[in-house]
């Protein structure tokens, strides 16, 4: 039975992830749920960071939208002692015009990463 509302599973657009069983993002209802780490495992965080932003920036692109819809951003790293790091790179890549809220977590993450970004945007609509 389809939910009151009239909406349906095919209003959801999601995107393929490199790993079966996953989305890179999910767009509905005008907005896009997406997720971003490094594409190599070097022990520098300011180059995991600015990988993993360059990656965001390629999803929200995907999905029809980019940085300056940003509503929200959790961005998990495995020592908090290199936050500073990731926040100068951060700095650097995000719309200052339109800065989304953004929470910083210390987290044990998969071999070699030591940063994943997670982010809801809103389409341009």
């Amino acid at each position: 039975m389809p939910p009151a509302d009239g909406d349906s599973m095919t209003s959801i657009k999601r995107f393929p992830g490199s790993v079966a069983g996953r989305s890179s993002a999910v767009a509905y209802d005008g907005l896009v749920f997406t997720v971003a780490t490094a594409d190599t495992y070097e022990l520098d965080m300011r180059k995991q960071a600015a990988e993993a932003l360059a990656n965001l920036d390629t999803q929200l692109a995907l999905a029809g939208t980019d940085k300056s819809r940003l509503l929200s951003c959790t961005v998990y790293i495995t020592d908090m002692a290199l936050k500073p790091q990731m926040n100068e790179v951060w700095d650097q890549w995000v719309d200052m015009a339109n800065p989304p809220q953004r929470a910083c977590i210390g987290a044990a993450l998969e071999d070699g990463d030591l940063i994943e970004i997670v982010a809801v945007a809103s389409t341009k609509e």
